[in-house]
């Protein structure tokens, strides 16, 4: 049998249903999303937490709620070589919660803001904007009961949107109430609830988490919910008190939102604030982001009777918004400068150059291969770079390189001395 015949048989393999890569040059606007989000939020005063890809089962199933989907249908779930069931993580505040917890944090001062990132999964039927590997990026904010921290955190999401360029999304929020208030309000909702004809299984909903049900997409059981209680119309006094100081603070901020009683998010630890970014440029999967505060999860988890507030911002949906509205988290450039070496001994000179300029904080890369002068400044092109640096015998020769304006098509020789002073100037990076 030919070579030819055995590589035939061979078939490649693919990314699992569900799970996207992201190639250059997409691979460039996902980093900036995350890049973007990480910095707005660092700069509010957050630190990092690096949390593990998976947990004890147990962790989720106390933490986000055995009633959700995401416990009952979606979780990566598995034994381990030791017996032990251990879950992909679905989602990051329980995780985050356990390591507080386990590593005191929560002794120290309050509130313990921490953000992280990275990869979450859930068995979900594959669509635009909805993955069984998703990225986000969120933030918790543990251990104080303050409406003034709960509009930080609102906050923060809508400027991480913001600085991204988004215009074309919307902010819902509502209040879920309190210890004080919630039960009656569970009271009368089943009662509603309960007299509607329900499916069997969506009964069993309303028995064990009757919030869950408000949150149906199915438009038979919409209709029936048009004059089910809601939440904001029994808060407790306490309650309507901090969720229009919530509100107040936001009017104070800047921060646009529209009021929506019927908002449940998918998870059942959240109490009191609640908030969801829609976009409605993404067809039925329009959230984008949200979260809410979560009064008793710490206790519950088995730690201190402490309040917390969070949010995750999805960075795959974040990507299809910026896509709907057509803005580009990036400039479409890779770097800033494009080495054009020509000949051998050029390359070597120039490969050196390349490296002074990254060494000084420019971003640069150069032409390999031996490819010629139209190829390379495709190459150039490609790259997105603002400025080529060409390289020929004549430059060796006198110790020079060409600085190539790629836009205005401007060129002049620069000494080899003088190269990285004079990119940098041309970029306008400030002198170090």
């Amino acid at each position: 049998m030919t070579d030819t015949a055995k590589s035939a048989r061979i078939q490649p393999f693919s990314a699992p249903k569900g799970v996207p890569d992201y190639v250059p040059p997409t691979s460039a606007d996902f980093h900036a999303v995350r890049s973007t989000f990480e910095t707005v939020i660092h700069n509010s005063g957050y630190g990092h937490i690096e949390l593990p890809v998976f947990e004890e089962t147990g962790l989720f199933a106390r933490g986000v709620g055995e009633s959700t989907d995401v416990v009952s249908k979606e979780m990566y779930t598995f034994n381990d070589r030791g017996g032990r069931s251990v879950t992909l993580r679905p989602e990051g505040t329980a995780g985050v919660m356990r390591a507080v917890i386990e590593h005191n944090l929560d002794r120290g001062q309050l509130p313990v803001k921490l953000t992280y990132s990275g990869p979450f999964f859930r068995y979900e039927r594959p669509q635009a904007g909805r993955y069984r590997q998703l990225q986000q990026v969120g933030v918790e904010a543990i251990g104080v009961d303050d409406p003034a921290l709960d509009a930080e955190v609102v906050c923060l999401a809508d400027r991480c949107y913001r600085a991204l360029g988004l215009t074309g999304y919307r902010l819902e929020l509502t209040s879920l109430g309190d210890s004080t208030c919630r039960p009656e309000y569970r009271r009368k909702l089943q009662d509603f609830l309960f007299a509607l004809p329900l499916d069997e299984e969506t009964r069993r909903r309303a028995e064990i988490n009757p919030l869950r049900v408000l949150d149906d997409k199915r438009p038979e059981i919409r209709e029936m919910l048009d004059d089910a209680p809601l939440m904001p119309d029994h808060l407790s006094p306490e309650a309507r008190e901090h969720f229009e100081t919530v509100t107040g603070l936001l009017d104070d901020m800047g921060v646009e939102y529209t009021l929506n009683p019927r908002l449940v998010r998918g998870l059942d630890y959240y109490t009191k604030t609640c908030f969801e970014f829609v976009h409605d440029g993404l067809g039925a999967q329009s959230g984008i982001g949200g979260g809410g505060r979560y009064d008793g999860l710490m206790a519950q988890l088995g730690g201190q009777d402490l309040s917390g507030i969070g949010f995750g911002l999805g960075v795959d949906r974040t990507l299809l918004a910026l896509e709907a509205e057509g803005v580009s988290a990036t400039e479409g450039r890779r770097v800033d400068i494009y080495g054009v070496p020509m000949g051998h001994e050029a390359k070597r000179r120039l490969a050196v150059v390349i490296d002074r300029l990254r060494r000084a904080g420019v971003s640069a890369d150069m032409a390999y291969g031996d490819r010629g002068l139209k190829g390379a400044m495709k190459g150039a092109d490609r790259a997105g770079a603002r400025y080529a640096l060409v390289m020929g015998e004549q430059e060796l020769a006198d110790g020079t390189v060409v600085l190539r304006d790629l836009t205005t098509r401007d060129q002049h020789e620069v000494s080899l001395e003088d190269v990285v002073l004079t990119v940098r100037s041309a970029l306008g990076v400030v002198p170090r």
